[in-house]
């Protein structure tokens, strides 16, 4: 397989020609540890060869592309797929969600299986890691239903933003207000079938706000707030999977939340009497439009999948 060079902001370039198989020889198994089994079929049920197949994606592929580090292989299960998966009892049937800086794929590749009623977009800056994603998608079959967009999450909330006003110029000069506005000359196009999609090619369904927007690991929550909830519809969620220090960020950063249009941070336990322990997930609703991140700031880069 071969790509073709990927333009806009951030990241490296790449990789080399080697792409993603599910069950290539890159791709160590990853055996379901036995205590795992009863909480892996419930959460994944008839799906969870497809969560097998991703683990083995990522414990292989991942390990060597240096999205997730070696030392998490034993833990993919636990520490990683069923962590994510307990997330979707918070998610509503048919939900839009769009997954900011989703690196190895955590958690919105583990919501698409899990989930397959969802509509999953996956927004990643790096451009190593944006192939990786998309390959993932192609090797697990799942391109209905996730799309990967290369960009951070500021660019992709200005993007919406400045089209809608277009849209509301059009029609006030009597124009049309919908479909696919123009892609200016010079602009960078999609790369091959499968590869992820350029900022400024994003179809029209994917210029707007979402359900609902989830995030592992990607920033403190006073920023995570700014970048996130500006891609949720007025009414919708962020998600924020989080770990120990979830209460001691609400306390520290309620009132920037709420300067951002969110509301009270609540820290919700998902998975309770499936996964031990429980995933810690902050939840904050957009209530109004609040002032946007600053463009040019760090948003939607992790580091590794490990955590």
């Amino acid at each position: 397989m071969t790509y073709r060079s990927v333009s806009g902001p951030g990241g490296e370039p790449p990789p080399g020609p080697s792409a993603v198989r599910a069950g290539g020889d890159s791709s160590p198994a990853v055996p379901l540890p036995a205590e795992l089994a009863e909480p892996a079929r419930t959460l994944f049920a008839e799906r969870l060869p497809l969560a097998a197949a991703y683990a083995e994606l990522l414990a292989g592929p991942g390990v060597l592309r240096g999205l997730i580090g070696p030392r998490e292989t034993p833990r993919i299960w636990d520490r990683h797929l069923l962590n994510c998966a307990a997330v979707a009892e918070l998610l509503p049937v048919g939900a839009s969600v769009v997954d900011v800086g989703s690196g190895a794929g955590l958690p919105g590749i583990v919501l698409a299986i899990a989930r397959p009623d969802l509509a999953i977009t996956l927004v990643e800056p790096l451009a190593r890691r944006a192939v990786f994603l998309a390959e993932v998608v192609t090797a697990l079959d799942l391109a209905e239903t996730v799309t990967v967009v290369r960009a951070r999450a500021e660019e992709l909330a200005a993007s919406r933003r400045e089209r809608a006003a277009v849209r509301r110029r059009r029609a006030g000069r009597g124009g049309r207000s919908s479909g696919p506005l123009p892609v200016e000359p010079g602009s960078p196009v999609p790369v091959g079938a499968g590869g992820p999609v350029e900022l400024a090619n994003l179809p029209a369904e994917l210029r707007v706000p979402a359900d609902v927007v989830t995030a592992r690991a990607v920033a403190p929550l006073d920023r995570l707030a700014g970048w996130c909830l500006p891609l949720a519809v007025p009414g919708g969620r962020l998600l924020a999977l989080k770990g120990a220090s979830a209460a001691a960020e609400v306390a520290e950063h309620a009132e920037a939340v709420r300067r951002l249009g969110g509301s009270a941070p609540v820290v919700r336990q998902a998975g309770l009497g499936v996964v031990d322990p429980p995933t810690t997930v902050v939840e904050v609703v957009r209530e109004r439009a609040g002032r946007p991140a600053a463009p040019g700031a760090p948003g939607g880069r992790r580091g590794s999948a490990a955590r």
